[in-house]
């Protein structure tokens, strides 16, 4: 079976993503002690290590474990499943859709990936302009998903504008 140029880009993206997470994380896990902090700018950008049990900003870290495993492994990897199914057949996404779901997708697996090797996910990005604009921990697979979801999001006021 041979891959279309688009499955290729679709694949290569989900791969680059998780491969640019776990390099980040094996650095971070060697690297940087857990109650260690690195300042890159100032105090505004910062590098921790923090393993999260749960998920965004360790939401269902205190979940008992059958609702854990409900919640932070099967439906991710159903909905992940769901995605990836629906990119390959629906062939009138634009290439930014593509890439957008890709790294959903990617930045998705990478964090399942975490918390059924190790039981947690590695975060150490931390963003603080002041008391008010800041940001939780979050590691290089929540920021695929997040850009993801921004691309989305300007894709689709994009369609309805030229459509306006």
């Amino acid at each position: 079976m041979t891959l279309s140029k688009r499955s290729l880009y679709i694949f290569s993206t989900i791969i680059v993503t998780i491969v640019i997470d776990q390099i980040s994380k094996i650095i971070v896990r060697k690297y940087i002690d857990s109650k260690e902090v690195i300042n890159l700018i100032g105090e505004y950008f910062s590098l921790h290590n923090v393993e999260n049990e749960g998920a965004f900003l360790g939401m269902g870290s205190d979940l008992n474990p059958t609702l854990r495993i409900i919640l932070l492994l099967i439906l991710p990897i159903v909905v992940l499943g769901y995605i990836l199914r629906y990119i390959l057949k629906d062939k009138n996404l634009d290439n930014w859709s593509l890439f957008a779901f890709a790294s959903i997708i990617g930045g998705g697996i990478a964090n399942v990936f975490d918390r059924v090797a190790f039981g947690s996910v590695t975060d150490f990005f931390y963003i603080r302009i002041n008391d008010i604009l800041r940001t939780g921990i979050f590691n290089m697979a929540d920021l695929s998903v997040t850009t993801g979801m921004i691309i989305l999001v300007i894709v689709s006021f994009r369609k309805k504008k030229e459509q306006s």
